[in-house]
């Protein structure tokens, strides 16, 4: 096409994020393509030029997803030099933060854990989760890594299964989060 490719990119981004926030409203069963085209600002003919069906377009928000909360994980590891316990905090206290800034967010999770479960979108999630969560452990377990090479850390620490249950911790929080207005994930991280 006559497109310059950083207009078709601006415009697909501008998709992916109008359809993230009617996914999140409406949830993924609900929500329907002409909702998204109208929330993104352009017709419905458009927006099956960048997306073949809703499935594709729900995948492609939650890939966007996972890049937006690892790069945020990094860069707020990357923004501290210093020990490895101050950069593990740090990863806690970005992770929990965000959790405050996408709070009505935190829906478009649900519906991705429940779309691992469906039957059509099954395989594509668990690959994509199994993924990113595998990515997670590698940023902890590096981190781990450092803080035994530096002294911080037991030398005997099984670093693999101390990420798993850091990852698995924080998921944990969020979730109390999601279900209870009242619970401060960032605190009880800290705790």
């Amino acid at each position: 096409s006559m497109i310059p490719l950083s207009r078709k990119e601006e415009k697909r981004a501008r998709i992916i994020e109008a359809a993230a926030k009617v996914f999140a409203r409406r949830g993924f069963a609900s929500t329907l393509m002409a909702e998204i085209a109208i929330e993104a600002g352009i017709g419905k003919g458009t927006l099956y030029e960048y997306f073949d069906s809703k499935e594709d377009l729900f995948f492609t928000v939650f890939e966007w997803f996972v890049k937006e909360t690892e790069a945020k994980a990094q860069v707020s590891i990357a923004a501290l030099g210093g020990s490895a316990s101050d950069r593990l905090q740090a990863l806690s206290d970005s992770l929990m933060n965000s959790w405050a800034e996408m709070r009505d967010m935190f829906a478009l999770v649900m519906e991705f854990w429940s779309a691992s479960a469906s039957s059509q979108m099954r395989q594509r999630f668990k690959r994509a989760f199994r993924q990113g969560y595998g990515d997670f452990r590698q940023i902890v377990s590096t981190l781990i890594r450092d803080g035994i090479e530096r002294g911080e850390f037991q030398p005997q620490v099984d670093i693999e299964s101390v990420a798993a249950a850091l990852v698995g911790t924080w998921d944990a929080l969020l979730l109390q989060a999601w279900f209870d207005d009242d619970f401060n994930p960032l605190t009880a991280a800290r705790g």
